[in-house]
């Protein structure tokens, strides 16, 4: 019999604030930490959601008074602080370390020290700041990477070979992604609007997440019940025009939680508003019977934050579990893709039991996950 898995501490640092309950609470307010921006790399204006930095040192500052620490570095320190202290956890050698990223301290490359470029660089550095003694674990497979160290982080505990798993995520919108995302012609020129018939692209941000995960029901917000992961290596950037890769990681998922369709609450898809990817998502979604089900995006609130994202918006999932509350998609309008989805057009309180998260990414990667609250069910 495999061994209960639990999301206990959360945690985020995003636009909308740097806290779950400060983020939760502007998301219900319909807040987005989109904003126009400009870079003179850039030919035209951008929308993007970006973490004001006066904000990010003054917050750092409570806790260490050292320099040496880049952005993404304090925004995943900050987002893991309060989780650590809070478990009083030893750290040792049975207690994992997982880091996921896309592109991490990629800046650095235009800098002396190019090796803080390296992923494990930073999962190093971060490690040590909270005095980890197990060997950082690196999750880096595109825009799945958040939400598929939850993954990796439940098979090591079921494997028993840890004992719990401390996660963060996090990317940063740098001129590195700007270029990148901008030689693709896929930034949208005005705040994303997925699963729209107007949408024109993604918008991108930047954000990081951390979830302590442990076989400890203590403190248990969510309970992990299953999870899929399906590459099926369709184009080096574009998903499979039958959702073949999605449909299987959410089929395994389901299967491995022994949770019929029927059974799911709501569902925080992808949803980066491309052409390609909601059509893809919603195809995936018919095939699987949960067209029905209330489902959103929460890139109309933070911008698309790569491998910060399915970790993310795990943490926005589980709270909006706890506390019975459907988000609406912010910039959902008219129906844009061919096959019938229900996206959420305002907030709404229903009893939430299930929710499943996915994602979606370069190269043909998908995850799911399917989770349970733990606490009151009473209606």
């Amino acid at each position: 019999m495999r061994k209960d898995v639990f999301i206990s501490g959360m945690n985020c640092v995003t636009p909308l604030g740097f806290s779950v309950e400060e983020n939760f609470e502007n998301l219900i307010a319909g807040k987005s930490g989109i904003e126009r921006h400009e870079n003179e790399m850039m030919p035209n204006p951008y929308f993007s959601a970006i973490v004001d930095e006066d904000r990010l040192d003054a917050e750092f500052a409570k806790i260490t008074a050292s320099e040496k620490y880049t952005k993404l570095e304090k925004m995943m320190i900050l987002a893991l602080f309060p989780i650590v202290k809070k478990s009083k956890s030893e750290l040792g050698k049975r207690t994992a370390f997982l880091l996921s990223t896309t592109k991490g301290n990629i800046t650095a490359l235009e800098s002396e020290n190019i090796e803080k470029a390296q992923l494990y660089d930073l999962a190093q550095t971060v490690a040590d700041f909270f005095g980890f003694e197990s060997q950082p674990i690196v999750v880096s497979n595109a825009c799945v990477s958040g939400i598929l160290a939850i993954s990796v982080a439940k098979r090591l505990i079921q494997s028993e070979v840890y004992d719990e798993a401390f996660v963060v995520a996090g990317d940063l919108v740098s001129e590195f992604v700007l270029s990148g995302f901008n030689s693709f012609q896929a930034m949208s020129d005005a705040p994303c609007k997925p699963y729209s018939k107007n949408r024109t692209g993604v918008t991108l941000g930047e954000a990081t997440a951390a979830v302590l995960v442990t076989s400890d029901t203590g403190n248990a917000k969510a309970r992990i019940l299953g999870d899929g992961s399906m590459n099926d290596a369709n184009h080096i950037s574009g998903p499979s025009r039958t959702g073949e890769g999605l449909f299987l990681s959410v089929e395994s998922a389901l299967k491995e939680a022994n949770l019929g369709a029927d059974k799911i609450d709501y569902i925080s898809a992808h949803g980066t508003a491309t052409p390609f990817n909601d059509e893809m998502e919603a195809i995936a979604f018919n095939r699987l019977g949960l067209e029905n089900k209330p489902l959103h995006s929460l890139k109309g609130f933070y911008g698309h934050t790569l491998g910060a994202s399915g970790l993310l918006e795990t943490v926005i999932g589980i709270e909006a579990l706890q506390q019975n509350k459907l988000i609406a998609s912010a910039g959902f309008d008219e129906i844009g893709v061919s096959q019938n989805i229900r996206v959420i057009e305002k907030n709404e309180d229903k009893f939430l039991r299930y929710f499943l998260k996915t994602a979606s990414g370069f190269g043909g990667c998908n995850t799911a996950v399917v989770f349970e609250k733990e606490g009151n069910f009473g209606e």
